[in-house]
């Protein structure tokens, strides 16, 4: 009798040391989620080396467009994602009943942290100034709201639209053009595809990750984006998940000096995107 009871408590006590096991090894590992281009590298150069320090494992997946990242964290199959603007973030959540959240700085907490970020870009193949496009040239960009409303604004910046004055250009569509003095064709399509356009359009406004996953030359632009402060990337996590160890010792490393050398090293692609202002002011 005493055997078995010895026997059984061996048994409950190496199973509960199994599952500790495994919880803590879960525990260790941080999955990041990133869409094509660089920003896988950007975790594994900026990020990962600190968290590594502070004990844990860093994977990166990258997703092959803009919505299965966000899906995947709220889902669970990822911890992190680092691919989105926060107007984008907040829209998508919204649309989807999303719990999704944007990392914010230890010392200010409703300021959202973004990152060193690649804008869009007007590429083209078939001309080498905007002076050149005439009548019925097509130009493609993205479908998805926000950086379709995006990519309008920048092409009525340069003069090639005019939106609708009464609109949010913030939300604009294809549909809100009041002026297309050039007759230019509109053509939106997913963000991903748009690289493969370029032989076949006479422009396509590119998003920066996609052009540099294209091996596109962010310097081949015709123009480039002017990023605002919000349209910069976020780190973002569950909501639920903003209070836990994991998603502070992510603030830590990105609010560390080590986060700042390697984001301007000269070897890494990120040295020639366009920084946040808090970054800047650290350098």
């Amino acid at each position: 009798m005493k055997t078995r009871q010895i026997l059984v408590l061996c048994a409950t006590a190496l199973s509960m040391a199994v599952m500790a096991s495994t919880s803590f090894s879960a525990a260790e590992t941080l999955n990041f989620g990133v869409a094509p281009g660089p920003y896988g590298d950007f975790v594994k150069k900026t990020l990962k080396p600190g968290l590594e320090k502070k004990g844990y494992k860093v994977e990166v997946k990258e997703f092959s467009d803009y919505v299965q990242p966000n899906l995947a964290l709220n889902n669970g199959s990822i911890d992190v994602n680092l691919f989105q603007h926060l107007p984008y973030l907040e829209k998508f959540s919204k649309d989807k009943g999303l719990k999704v959240s944007p990392l914010f700085f230890s010392k200010a907490p409703k300021e959202p942290i973004t990152i060193p970020t690649a804008g869009l870009g007007l590429y083209s193949r078939k001309i080498k100034s905007l002076s050149q496009l005439k009548s019925g040239d097509e130009i493609t960009l993205a479908n998805d709201p926000t950086n379709l409303a995006r990519a309008l604004r920048l092409l009525q910046k340069e003069g090639l639209i005019k939106l609708k004055a009464e609109i949010d250009p913030a939300k604009a569509s294809e549909k809100d053009i009041a002026e297309n003095p050039r007759g230019l064709k509109i053509r939106p399509i997913e963000a991903a595809q748009i690289p493969r356009s370029l032989d076949s359009v006479t422009i396509a406004v590119i998003n920066g990750n996609y052009a540099i996953a294209a091996g596109i030359p962010l310097d081949s632009a015709l123009i480039k984006e002017e990023l605002d402060e919000n349209m910069k990337l976020v780190i973002a996590v569950r909501t639920e998940d903003l209070g836990k160890p994991f998603a502070k010792d992510i603030v830590a490393v990105v609010e560390s000096a080590e986060f700042k050398t390697a984001a301007y090293n000269p070897k890494f692609i990120f040295k020639d995107f366009q920084f946040p202002t808090w970054l800047k002011s650290r350098k």
